[in-house]
């Protein structure tokens, strides 16, 4: 559960520095995060978190 409240946080952070930037529309943020949910709940979602949950193993600890 961690690690899913870090990414979230993450790509949260990452989505308003591309705003501030100007590197991403008001437009496309609204779209990319509307994906974010409606992808949530289809069945690529278990596709989602094993590929992530295999990324995150593959770091390596400190």
């Amino acid at each position: 559960m961690a690690i899913t409240i870090s990414l979230v946080l993450f790509f949260g952070i990452a989505l308003v520095l591309l705003l501030r930037f100007k590197a991403l529309g008001a437009g496309a943020a609204i779209v990319a995060v509307l994906f974010g949910f409606y992808l949530a709940d289809t069945d690529a979602r278990t596709t989602v978190n094993d590929l992530m949950g295999a990324v995150v193993n593959a770091l390596p600890e400190r």
